[in-house]
């Protein structure tokens, strides 16, 4: 598979990666005061070698509104973009949307396709959904090749009214959690540590809290108190090893906790970063036991796996010091990593510097204030080009807070792991406490996208997962029916059937695995896949689902509303029920047109059969009529011969297809009736498709697209499969006449809009008849990378 796109953004990758390198390389000396060591060129080199390898994708999806209804529809806009910085990358054509619900099950799936690195679609929530909080998540096929904890993630409500109560019953609160993290990752005896925490609900949510850290004496030696969003740190120096240090947490309203500390070790290396001034930052490393007094260090710093700092270091007296100039630190979290003498990494630290410049989107609507099935016309404006998404919707109890914010996603969120609680006010506030709160959040949720043992490994592992680079690939394993073990070097052959159909086929290599690239395979269809069974009977075709099986770990409390919401819920329902049963028909699903062509194109010859005479048996046609296949009769019955006009030799046993399956048998073949058989191809010389290579083919097409009635091969696996998800434009009504102002059909929308490829100009739409506040939300993304997003409100009032 190719793409130039994802080639071009692989090769860029190199050159600015290589050229990082080498120019920090030389560098290094100059900021760490050291000659360059020979290690920390193989660092970066490796590095580098990684990250073309191994590109990063992200993916941000923006979901219409917060909360639903069960049969209600979702809407969403995906956005592909490159590690950093965040340009669109159009490499990846598909994405993988699904709806979780707290244990981690799917209750709806999809597959969008991805154009110039942007797709959208829709999911119709069953009214059978039970009410609650559900992930929704995407990826690509490339990003299932990372943690899990890479994929996009975020919750929405869903309310089933057309139960009593409409919530599951209230089970008892679950106990609360904490957890203490060492700044760089250990707690050294004798070595003064910085510790973030992290104290939450049953929910995940963030509490307040006090309290003090006790030795294995019972002696108090540090005190604490979360600063926002129950987070927090605090300083001490371990007196002694092991895992007797403790913390006594008081919490407001509930009974203390007592939590361990992580373990104190004897020996290793302590990472303390510093705000050295406004403009460089200080790296502080200690160490103890951990090597030679004098031992070298490395200081690789990077940001969407682009090198942004490489220095070199030495211990004098147990400690060495790092001054980084802050700009030259990439927008987003910078990941300091410490290497020891042996290549090792002993310490990493994420650094966040708010992004200088983001899109600047402004959104207005003609007036603040509107009347039921009124126009309102919206005006967008960007300070360039940008690719946008709209949604409004009516604000409700459910609806007024959360939402998917494109900004902090791609800055922030996509590099840490967990939940991040109010992510825009890590980027917006202008609180005082908002630099140490940050802080906060790179000392508890910090991670990396990778693991160094993989970047410095001597032999790359492979890679489980290609990137999609022109649409969806069908993947499946060839095994041994009896024993279930994978068989290599299978010849596979995937259609589906019809009067315009495609043929696929793959090889399979040595763990079995089969794939086949299929781009035009779209909506439900009905797959043929078989190897060559008059062959060999002992193979069994098992098709993968395309989905990630691999879940990230996300605390999710049950749904609870407080009894005050009830009547707006009841106003919800009547909402959701009147546009069920008044509303116009739901557009269908609509495929994009699709090459009918066969895969050979245009065949040597071709046969309508109604042109002939007909007879009453498919030997007599083929004899009579098709002088480029000769009809031969053996002990096991028919064969069929096909003269290649190149060579003038007789090609044995050309690929048969009926409808596009493929048929080994040829007595089948000529069992079927030929009143049903509309056209006749052949090809009249080798025919090389894919891996494999073909002595000509014969290719019957019926009248109905149906097989002619010839069922297929019984060793063939035929599965119910979903291709990529059609379009379907979003529907709301228009009141541009007197006729439909007053017409007496309710609407009672409250998703008044959606739109998930706008642009910079004039939008229009009406108002339903429901009154109440409307909020617009505009996300973006421009060709450079920068994102943005904006809403504000307006009012609906009854007339008077």
């Amino acid at each position: 598979m190719t793409d130039r796109s994802f080639l071009t953004f692989c090769r860029l990758r190199t050159r600015l990666l290589g050229a990082a390198v080498a120019g920090l390389l030389g560098l290094s000396a100059a900021r760490a005061q050291q000659p360059a060591d020979s290690l920390l060129p193989a660092i970066g080199t490796r590095f580098a070698a990684y990250s073309q390898r191994v590109p990063a994708e992200k993916l941000y999806l923006h979901v219409d509104r917060p909360s639903y209804l069960s049969g209600e529809t979702m809407w969403f806009k995906a956005y592909t973009v490159a590690g950093n910085p965040h340009r669109p990358l159009a490499a990846s054509k598909v994405a993988y949307v699904e709806v979780l619900n707290r244990e981690n099950v799917p209750v709806l799936q999809t597959k969008i396709g991805v154009m110039h690195a942007a797709g959208w679609g829709s999911l119709v929530l069953p009214s059978s959904l039970p009410s609650g909080h559900y992930t929704v998540r995407a990826y690509t096929r490339w990003m299932q090749n990372g943690d899990p904890e890479l994929y996009f993630h975020t919750t929405v409500s869903v309310v089933n009214t057309h139960t009593q109560s409409g919530l599951p019953a209230a089970g008892p609160a679950a106990a609360p959690d904490a957890q203490f993290f060492p700044e760089g990752g250990h707690l050294v005896q004798g070595l003064l540590s910085r510790v973030g925490f992290k104290i939450t609900d049953g929910a995940g949510h963030g509490v307040a809290a006090t309290g003090v850290v006790l030795d294995p004496s019972g002696a108090r030696v540090a005190q604490f108190a979360t600063l926002r969003q129950g987070l927090g740190s605090f300083s001490f120096v371990p007196a002694s090893a092991g895992g007797g240090y403790r913390a006594e947490i008081k919490l407001a309203r509930r009974p203390p906790i007592v939590v361990s500390l992580p373990v104190v070790e004897t020996r290793g290396y302590v990472l303390r970063l510093e705000e050295g001034n406004a403009e460089r930052l200080r790296l502080v490393v200690q160490a103890t036991g951990a090597g030679d007094a004098d031992e070298r260090l490395f200081l690789l710093a990077h940001a969407g796996q682009q090198v942004a700092v490489a220095a070199t270091g030495q211990l004098y007296e147990g400690k060495a010091v790092f001054s980084v100039a802050k700009t030259g630190l990439a927008d987003g979290i910078s990941h300091f990593t410490l290497f020891n003498s042996h290549r090792q990494p002993v310490c990493e630290r994420l650094y966040f510097r708010p992004p200088a410049q983001q899109l600047r989107l402004a959104a207005q609507t003609d007036k603040p204030q509107y009347g039921p099935r009124e126009k309102v016309s919206l005006r967008l404006t960007a300070a360039g080009p940008a690719n946008l998404s709209v949604a409004v919707y009516q604000l409700d109890s459910l609806s007024a807070a959360g939402g998917t914010n494109i900004v902090p996603y791609l800055w922030l969120t996509s590099e840490l792991r967990g939940v991040v609680e109010n992510p825009e006010y890590y980027l917006t506030s202008p609180s005082r406490d908002r630099a140490e709160a940050t802080d906060n959040l790179m000392l508890t949720q910090g991670w990396s996208r990778f693991k160094w043992a993989d970047v410095l490994a001597p032999k790359p592992a492979p890679l489980q997962h290609l990137p999609e680079l022109n649409g969806h690939v069908v993947r499946g394993q060839v095994v041994l029916s009896a024993t279930g073990a994978p068989v290599a070097n299978v010849p596979v052959y995937l259609t589906m059937p019809g009067r315009y159909f495609q043929l696929y086929n793959s090889v399979s290599r040595a763990d079995g695995s089969i794939r086949f690239e299929a781009p035009d395979l779209y909506g439900p269809t009905q797959l043929i896949v078989q190897p060559n069974t008059e062959r060999d009977t002992l193979y069994r075709v098992d098709l993968l689902s395309p989905f990630s099986t691999r879940y990230a770990r996300r605390p999710s409390a049950p749904l609870w509303l407080p009894p005050g919401w009830a009547a707006g819920l009841r106003q919800r329902h009547v909402q959701s029920e009147v546009q069920l049963h008044f509303q116009s028909k739901t557009p269908a699903y609509s495929t994009p047109l699709l090459d009918t062509a066969t895969f050979y194109g245009k065949p040597d010859e071709r046969y309508f059969l109604d042109q002939f005479t007909r007879f009453k048996t498919l030997e007599e046609v083929m004899r009579e009529y098709v002088p480029g296949v000769m009809v031969r009769m053996r002990k096991d019955g028919f064969h069929f011969l096909v003269l290649d006009h190149n060579s003038r030799n007789l090609l044995e046993s050309p690929l048969v297809l009926l409808d596009g399956m493929p048929v080994f048998d040829t007595n089948k073949i000529m069992a079927v009736d030929p009143l049903k058989i509309k056209r006749l191809d052949v090809i009249t010389a080798r025919y090389f498709h894919g891996p494999l290579v073909y002595n000509g083919v014969v290719s019957y097409t019926s009248y109905k697209g149906d097989l002619g009635g010839v069922p297929p091969d019984p060793y063939a696996l035929l599965q119910d499969y979903e291709g990529l998800q059609g379009q379907r434009e979003f529907y709301a009504p228009r009141y541009d006449t007197p006729q439909a102002v007053q017409s007496r059909m309710p609407d009672f929308r409250n998703l008044l809009y959606w739109n998930p490829n706008a642009s910079a100009e004039e939008l229009s739409f009406y108002t339903s008849d429901q009154a109440g506040r409307y909020r617009v939300v505009v996300q973006g993304l421009s060709p450079n990378g920068s994102a943005g997003t904006t809403s504000f409100d307006f009012e609906v009032k009854p007339p008077l």
